[in-house]
């Protein structure tokens, strides 16, 4: 009898263990499952593209987490020739550009994809032509800037301009542009240069940022940027053409009387469904268009040229 009991105490502590050990891999296997599914229930965003409007970007992408907590958004620059690249290629949801993209591009992106993309106007800006805070320069004709910047173009020296830099070291003209696969490049290729090469020399930068860094140290430089990268260490100069002259103002932007004022640009292939849907919907409302204006940009809510 002793030996009995003995044996089912045995076999009741053996039988408890085993049901301890079964719920344990229960719970990790539910527990495992659960956020397996946490995890396949998140959205990503892959945008990438103009650096122009990364720091835009960037913003709706902090912000956007506030109003939709199970979607990541990720941004990356490197030009809106790069997020073009990629949207052809399919392997992300949104191009950021800072100009259109060309027949050829929709073109290659329908071949590979099977989609042709659709464009969304997210804001203006008014591409500015900067200069140091020092520079006594005021304005300029687009004629004179295809002859500092473009192949064959005939300035080089500031006092061919009519200027004396004060505290400047010498009065050659440093020219400061972006990388080929910058819209912003394109865009001032083709508005500025009518298409002409640029002339070599000039110091190309990454980022738009990175431009208007170094003319704001750079005493005879001249660059072109983005209206949203202004800084107390540079200044905007008005543009003259024959109907007069214009300042990068959010104004002249609305009004396309400033010479260099454009869109700003998504890109998504075919019709935006779902979380991407959701994304530029929001973009495009009031919440997403007061961040463009956060950032130096002009909305495209602007309900009178005067605001």
């Amino acid at each position: 009898m002793i030996g009995q009991h003995h044996s089912f105490r045995l076999h009741s502590i053996r039988f408890a263990k085993i049901l301890a050990l079964c719920s344990l891999a229960m719970v990790v296997s539910c527990g495992g499952k659960k956020g397996d599914s946490q995890k396949e229930e998140r959205s990503a965003i892959q945008v990438k593209g103009s650096d122009t409007m990364v720091n835009v970007a960037q913003a709706w992408a902090e912000e956007y987490v506030n109003v939709a907590a199970d979607v990541d958004v990720e941004v990356s620059g490197g030009g809106s020739g790069v997020g073009i690249a990629a949207l052809e290629r399919g392997t992300i949801d949104i191009a950021n550009a800072s100009r259109n993209m060309k027949p050829e591009e929709f073109e290659i992106a329908k071949k590979n994809t099977g989609k042709e993309p659709k464009e969304f106007v997210v804001g203006f800006d008014a591409m500015a032509v900067y200069v140091h805070k020092d520079n006594p320069l005021n304005e300029i004709t687009l004629d004179q800037l295809k002859q500092i910047y473009a192949e064959g173009g005939t300035i080089t020296k500031w006092s061919q301009l009519g200027v004396t830099i004060p505290g400047a070291s010498g009065d050659e003209i440093v020219r400061i542009s972006r990388q080929s696969s910058s819209g912003t490049y394109e865009f001032f290729r083709e508005h500025v240069l009518q298409q002409v090469d640029f002339k070599l020399g000039s110091r190309d930068m990454n980022g738009s940022k990175e431009v208007v860094e170094l003319v704001g140290s750079t005493k005879t430089a001249i660059g072109y940027s983005g209206m949203g990268y202004a800084t107390d260490d540079v200044k905007m100069v008005n543009i003259t053409t024959a109907a007069g002259t214009f300042s990068p103002t959010v104004e002249n932007t609305v009004n396309k009387s400033y010479p260099l004022a454009r869109s700003l640009l998504i890109y998504t292939l075919g019709e935006p469904e779902g979380a991407v849907k959701n994304y530029i919907d929001w973009i495009l409302s009031d919440a997403g268009q007061a961040i463009v204006r956060e950032n130096g940009y002009v909305p495209v809510t602007m309900p009178t040229a005067a605001n």
